[in-house]
């Protein structure tokens, strides 16, 4: 399954690719981030998609781009879907995204929903072509039985 991709021009310093996908039936923005190990959700943003999420501390420390370290929270998402592939009670990571967000808005580039990051590009064994702009994903084995 292929679904397009905005290719986010960053200051004509490099791109950044966004895909439309939906949070608990809402349509979300997603910043594909190839070097970020899970995906992320802002705990403020999130709030837009669930009505009170119950967030869980993670013990230890997360580490950030540059070495940073950053606190982060866990809690689930009841339904995830891009395209036709839906994922059922994602845990999802929760953390500070204020500055990105920021950025984006001082570069009138579109709002950041959520990162996907490498778990989920792995899980959907991820392929993405620039020169077509789409990425291609493929049905998790269990949502294939159960589709069948």
């Amino acid at each position: 399954m292929e679904i397009p991709f905005r290719l986010l021009d960053i200051e004509g310093e490099g791109f950044h690719v966004m895909i439309q996908g939906r949070i608990n039936d809402m349509e979300a923005n997603f910043l594909v981030d190839t070097g970020a190990s899970r995906s992320v959700f802002d705990p403020k943003v999130i709030t837009q998609f669930i009505e009170n999420p119950t967030f869980v501390k993670k013990e230890g420390i997360t580490a950030g781009i540059g070495g940073s370290d950053l606190e982060s929270s866990t809690f689930v998402i009841d339904a995830l879907q891009f395209g036709d592939i839906e994922l059922r009670q994602y845990e999802a990571v929760a953390l500070d995204l204020e500055e990105i967000h920021e950025s984006y808005a001082k570069l009138g580039l579109p709002r950041i929903d959520g990162i996907l990051g490498g778990d989920l590009l792995y899980r959907l064994k991820a392929t993405i072509n620039y020169r077509l702009r789409k990425i291609r994903f493929t049905k998790p084995r269990s949502q294939t039985r159960r589709n069948k």
